[in-house]
């Protein structure tokens, strides 16, 4: 059976279905097969007779975010059939074992082994969805978050390369200054068309100030604060963020900005947009009005951009950078799954993921999810296409496949004994990435893992193309 249209509609509406207990509207299904048939908006929206405003900023944007909800992955419009093919071809060989099981389905046996294999399948796709309530403290870092949201005019500035938990950390953050009747909205840059959004300032501005009025659960009022061509797109902005969303309420507003870093190759947009930001943190220190607003920038690699020292944003405020799982931390982590690994077992696993908090969470869900089955087991087969860390890792290798010079550059670092050094942007993008660290202009692995399963296959295929 092959992947076309229907089959992904029907996968669509499937995965919705279970997280949001409804199917696809009719003007989302247009939607998405506009974008299938890669349609820009504007296409989908006169085809239809709909405004192109709202396919854009409004069907659009929920579609993308109601799928990245559903498929517990980021799903945009350039990335939404192979994160639903993914999960096709999952289901698809779910079927096949299935089919190939004994008749008598009433054995306890094939119960469980067909209950561990959906299970085993979650975990690798989304295992912080199956445990929703476990977090792991990394103090002092939640509490000095917290204490500087409270001063007026207040920035933080959070850098962790991608499934470090920096969305987990300030969510809680969020949560805890909105118990103190904080206004909050979070606002992923991820959920942007790149194509639309990224190349054209008044539309980045207005897509901006769209999707904070919908996180703050009010009316859109652009056409009344909006003046591009008189005022220009920034005064426009500013003054929709000053008399409207500000004014609303005498509370604070904290506006946290995620994925920041999806911006740095768009100097048509983050060049003003990065000055935008740092004029409202200079007007807080004047204006009371602009005291309410506390930012936080969210993002994953050290900021590589040209940007005027006085019109950054990111040499104000309070930096913060998360490590990785310390022992204790993996020990508590375990303790709040319910899995036992005595002290041996947490100096391998370490040695083998670091302390990478996504690989060890991935580890004890398995464990927990498989009672019979123990760390030595899952570390015998952690590098191989087998084994629970599969999904991860050939995310990394697709990714590196699409772009040769950062293939030719990590070949470099996992071949290495030493830390080597590399361009800067390339070593920017691979920490970005999550596949290396940096120590001062030098760079090596992650973790060992990740050396291990890319020394073998970035050199084969080199060696391929090269031949």
């Amino acid at each position: 059976m092959n992947f076309n249209l229907d089959e992904a509609i029907k996968t669509v509406n499937q995965v919705v279905f279970i997280k949001e207990k409804r199917k696809l509207t009719d003007v989302e299904i247009l939607v998405f097969k506009g974008a299938w048939h890669r349609q820009e908006y504007d296409q989908i929206a006169a085809q239809n007779q709909y405004t192109t405003s709202y396919i854009s900023q409004d069907v659009a944007p929920k579609l993308w975010k109601l799928l990245t909800d559903s498929l517990g992955e980021k799903v945009k419009k350039s990335n939404f059939k192979e994160a639903l093919k993914r999960y096709w071809e999952q289901q698809q060989l779910g079927n096949i074992l299935l089919e190939q099981a004994p008749i008598n389905f009433e054995s306890p046996e094939i119960i469980y082994n067909v209950t561990a294999y959906e299970q085993s399948l979650a975990i690798q796709q989304k295992p912080s969805l199956l445990t929703p309530d476990i977090y792991v403290e990394r103090p002092p870092i939640e509490s000095i978050c917290y204490k500087t949201l409270l001063q007026p005019g207040s920035l933080i500035r959070l850098k962790a390369p991608r499934l470090m938990g920096k969305t987990s950390l300030m969510t809680r953050v969020l949560a805890q200054v909105a118990e103190d009747g904080y206004r909050t909205a979070s606002l992923s840059f991820g959920l942007a068309d790149r194509r639309t959004h990224f190349t054209n300032l008044n539309k980045f501005l207005r897509w901006f100030c769209l999707n904070l009025s919908r996180e703050l659960k009010l009316p859109s009022e652009l056409d009344e604060y909006w003046d591009e061509e008189g005022i220009g797109a920034k005064v426009s902005c500013t003054t929709y963020l000053e008399e409207y969303l500000l004014a609303q309420a005498d509370s604070p507003l904290v506006l946290c900005l995620d994925d920041v870093d999806l911006l740095f190759p768009y100097p048509e947009i983050y060049e003003d947009f990065f000055g935008l930001l740092r004029s409202w943190y200079e007007k807080a220190r004047s204006r009371q009005t602009w005291k309410k607003l506390r930012l936080v920038l969210v993002y994953g690699t050290d900021v590589y951009i040209e940007l005027n020292i006085n019109q950054s944003p990111f040499n104000v405020g309070l930096p913060i950078e998360l490590p990785d799982f310390t022992h204790s931390q993996l020990q508590d982590l375990a303790l709040q799954h319910g899995v036992e690994v005595d002290t041996d077992e947490v100096e391998i696993l370490m040695n083998l993921v670091g302390g990478h908090p996504y690989l060890l969470e991935l580890t004890l869900a398995h464990l927990k999810s498989y009672p019979g089955i123990t760390l030595k087991e899952i570390l015998a087969t952690a590098t191989t296409e087998a084994g629970i860390y599969a999904h991860h890792l050939r995310d990394f290798w697709l990714n590196l496949q699409e772009h040769p010079d950062l293939a030719l550059a990590f070949k470099k670092v996992v071949t290495s004994n030493s830390p080597v050094q590399l361009e800067p942007m390339q070593a920017y993008q691979l920490q970005s990435m999550g596949l290396v660290k940096l120590t001062g202009n030098e760079v090596e692995p992650r973790c060992y893992l990740y050396r291990q399963y890319f020394s073998e296959r970035l050199g084969n295929r080199l060696e391929t193309v090269k031949s």
